[in-house]
């Protein structure tokens, strides 16, 4: 129980920090940029891999506090690198629990 505290808490710091993050990055009213962010997406895919594979519950906070960030960001900023990084982090969970 006291787990799943520990990765709520860690997500919302995570999401707090990457909204303030944002704002101080983007200070445009819309989404103006829709690049893809290399950066962000190689911090959502070890943020989200962390908090599916790590096995500790250390790894899989700070998992989950780098995924919030970047998922925490503002309105339309991290969707696409936040869907590739919880994409890959599926596969590779799959992959190591396949057990044939």
């Amino acid at each position: 129980m006291l787990d799943y505290m520990i990765y709520i808490i860690a997500f919302v710091v995570g999401s707090i920090l990457g909204l303030l993050y944002s704002y101080k990055q983007h200070g445009e009213a819309f989404v103006a940029v829709t690049d893809f962010n290399t950066v962000a997406a190689i911090i959502s895919i070890v943020g989200w891999v962390l908090a599916f594979n790590a096995g500790n519950v250390i790894l899989s906070g700070i998992g989950f506090l780098l995924a919030g960030f970047i998922m925490g960001e503002r309105p339309g900023y991290g969707r696409k690198e936040s869907a590739v990084g919880l994409i890959i982090a599926i596969v590779v969970y799959f992959l190591m629990h396949w057990t044939v």
